[in-house]
């Protein structure tokens, strides 16, 4: 090859490896990079895997308490996680309804089980990976993880995980959940709230609930022959899947 053949050549390739060597220019019929030349063509790598929440008793105590104070508890149904700011349901779950809905005092478009406005819903969803439509995109369990990501945003997750509903507790959730008191027993925003004594009175209740349920579902789970496995073990689905086995969701 010849140099302005060569010349040419290395021109060209400046738009995917930068800059060629001398010593690369100067070696008629074969054109190397270098190493640091070969990392500047970079290979897109997948998005990472959506971060998924073990849900166990204490955590799900909490999920439902949050419920409970914010008015989406239905008895433990499901129907809960289609109430829109107001009461009213949304058509579908396959997406964050984004409707501002006006009441006497308040608007708001907050919806779902944990009443999630609309640029909350797009923080978390970019956070855990989750899709912003489509089949299911706003399913009880994709509420239920995003609330779980709340939680530890506000540094609480440790707390739950103890299993004891305290001041503290409620007080670090006041900021995210209105009806949470601070410990000074109001809303954070200056919103109606639930008193500290029902809360952990709800709480307490649904979490002997749950665990007496968890070891009846163990103790009917060993006396089954085992489901096979899903899979592929990784995938999102297998995940959520997992999740029914700890803590049922509801009464449904």
């Amino acid at each position: 090859m010849g140099r302005l053949a060569l010349a040419s050549l290395a021109a060209s390739s400046l738009l995917l490896s930068g800059p060629l060597s001398a010593q690369a220019s100067e070696q008629p019929g074969s054109l190397q990079l270098q190493p640091s030349q070969r990392l500047a063509i970079a290979i897109p790598l997948p998005p990472p895997a959506p971060r998924v929440f073990a849900i166990t008793p204490e955590r799900r105590a909490l999920l439902n308490t949050i419920r409970y104070a914010e008015g989406t508890w239905a008895n433990g149904h499901d129907i809960g996680y289609r109430i829109m700011f107001g009461g009213g349901l949304m058509p579908s779950l396959d997406r964050h309804p984004d409707r501002v809905i006006r009441s006497t005092r308040y608007a708001s478009a907050a919806a779902g089980a944990y009443q999630f406005m609309p640029p909350t819903w797009s923080m978390v969803s970019r956070a855990l990976g989750f899709r912003l439509q489509g089949p299911d995109a706003f399913g009880p369990q994709v509420q239920d993880q995003a609330a779980l990501f709340l939680v530890q945003r506000r540094g609480a997750l440790n707390l739950a995980d103890q299993g004891i509903f305290t001041p503290e507790l409620a007080h670090r959730l006041a900021p995210e959940w209105a009806s949470f008191p601070t410990l000074a027993g109001r809303s954070f925003y200056g919103q109606p709230v639930k008193r500290y004594e029902d809360l952990r009175r709800f709480y307490e209740q649904n979490l002997a609930e749950l665990q007496a349920q968890l070891g009846q579902t163990t103790a009917a789970v060993q006396a089954e022959p085992a489901k096979p496995a899903c899979t592929p073990a990784g995938s999102l689905r297998c995940q959520l899947e997992q999740l029914n086995d700890v803590g049922p969701r509801s009464r449904s």
